[in-house]
């Protein structure tokens, strides 16, 4: 039986890290995963070994080692192919299930709605990148601009998180938007770490019930 794609989107700051390795433990725990499968946590960019030097590119601050929008674009599309290619189909035609930090959906609210790359190109890239491949079901966990800037006090900035306030504001439109397809679930990431983990919890419970 084909396994299960989970996904998480949303700004950085938003808590998806934690809820993954939340999941994670959770999931291992349950019954949902046949005895014989095993789950497995990827990324986008960097979920496979040539993402990782793609992932270098993409985030690297250093100005003249910038991309362009449409290299960009483009870098992220050969990261995709790579990671459904080489972990993601082969993992769920296993039976195993998968986790993914960010997909398509990242994509489509960073290049098309933050960058304001041409939205038809992007979903072409997508096809030929995921080749059918898509989310079962897709958790977007949402919090204000503000919110996420105030989180990465801290942190050193990559590069895209250098572009800055108005286009964080886009690419958290973008999400928002996105979010209204019905195999996304959002989820407010201003909540409580652990009503969170309930709500995350539930979707799944929801989408096996279903099958």
């Amino acid at each position: 039986m084909k396994g299960k794609f989970i996904v998480f989107e949303g700004i950085d700051g938003s808590g998806k890290t934690t809820q993954i390795n939340q999941l994670s433990k959770w999931l291992i725990s349950t019954d949902f995963i046949p005895q014989n499968n095993q789950l497995i946590i990827t990324r986008e960019p960097g979920g496979t070994k040539l993402g990782k030097s793609i992932r270098s590119l993409l985030l690297d601050t250093s100005r003249e080692k910038s991309p362009d929008s449409i290299t960009e674009l483009l870098l992220y599309a050969a990261d995709r192919s790579q990671h459904v290619n080489e972990i993601i189909r082969p993992t769920l035609n296993r039976g195993d299930w998968v986790i993914s930090d960010r997909f398509c959906g990242s994509t489509l609210a960073y290049q098309g709605y933050g960058r304001k790359l041409n939205i038809k190109l992007i979903k072409d890239l997508e096809t030929i990148a995921t080749q059918g491949i898509s989310p079962d079901i897709t958790f977007l966990l949402d919090i204000p601009v503000e919110e996420s800037i105030k989180r990465r006090t801290n942190r050193k900035d990559d590069r895209i998180e250098k572009e800055g306030r108005e286009f964080l504001s886009n690419v958290s439109k973008g999400f928002k938007d996105l979010s209204k397809d019905s195999k996304w679930k959002k989820i407010s990431a201003n909540n409580s770490q652990e009503k969170i983990t309930y709500e995350i919890q539930s979707e799944i419970k929801k989408l096996i019930k279903n099958e």
